[in-house]
C-alpha cells in the first residue's frame, strides 16, 4: 500500500511540472518512458510497463532533476554515512552488499564483466571497484576486497553525499538493491 501512495503522490508532483507528455529517463543503462496522461512508466523499446519500486525511483528521480539536480559533490559516504536511520542498515545490507558477496566473494575481480553491459566504469578503489552511474548524476560506487589471512571477502557500497536531496532513506536502499541484483543478475532480474 506504501508503493501505492508514493506513486499518486509522484504522479501528483509531475502533473503540474510543466514537462511533456512522454520524457524519457535512462536508468542503468535501459530507457524508459514516463507517460503523464496515462500514468505509466513504460520501458523502452516494447512498452512494457515496469514493477512499482522501479516506478517510484523513476518518478521520483524526474521530479528532482525537473526542479534541478544538484551537482555531484565527489564526497563519498557509506549507507551509514548518509543515513541515521539506523533501523534500515540491516535491510540495506541484505539487499544489497549481501547480494553483491553473493555472487562475486569467490572472484571479486568477476564484477569487472559488467563494464561492458551497464554505464559502469572501474575505478582505482579498494581491491577492486566500479562507479555505476545508476541515472544521470546519481553514480554508486560498488568496492570489493579479496579475503585475506585475517578476514573474508567485503562489499561495500558508495553513494555522492547529494544522493539525499534527490532520493529518500527508503528510496536509497531499493536503488542499492536494484542496482546490486543488476550488477550480479542482469540477464535474470527483468526474465
Amino acid at each position: 500500500m506504501k508503493l501505492d501512495s508514493a506513486i499518486t503522490v509522484s504522479w501528483g508532483n509531475l502533473l503540474g511540472s510543466g514537462i511533456s507528455n512522454n520524457a524519457k529517463v535512462q536508468f542503468l543503462g535501459d530507457e524508459y518512458i514516463v507517460n503523464i496522461k496515462l500514468r505509466k512508466v513504460l520501458s523502452l523499446p516494447h512498452n512494457t510497463p515496469i514493477e512499482d519500486h522501479l516506478t517510484v525511483l523513476i518518478l521520483h528521480y524526474l521530479s528532482q532533476k525537473i526542479a534541478g539536480l544538484p551537482v555531484v559533490s565527489g564526497e563519498y559516504l557509506s549507507f551509514h554515512g548518509l543515513s541515521v536511520i539506523n533501523s534500515f542498515a540491516e535491510v540495506f545490507k541484505k539487499r544489497s552488499t549481501d547480494v553483491i558477496m553473493e555472487r562475486y566473494g569467490d572472484n571479486i575481480f568477476d564484477i569487472l564483466s559488467v563494464l561492458h553491459n551497464l554505464p559502469a566504469k572501474k575505478i582505482d578503489r579498494a581491491d577492486v571497484a566500479i562507479v555505476v552511474e545508476a541515472f544521470e548524476g546519481v553514480p554508486i560506487f560498488i568496492e570489493l576486497w579479496e579475503a585475506d589471512e585475517e578476514f573474508g571477502p567485503e562489499a561495500n557500497i558508495l553513494f555522492d553525499k547529494t544522493i539525499m536531496k534527490i532520493f529518500c532513506v527508503e528510496d536509497i536502499v531499493v536503488l542499492a538493491e536494484v542496482v546490486a541484483r543488476v550488477v550480479s543478475y542482469k540477464n535474470d532480474l527483468y526474465d
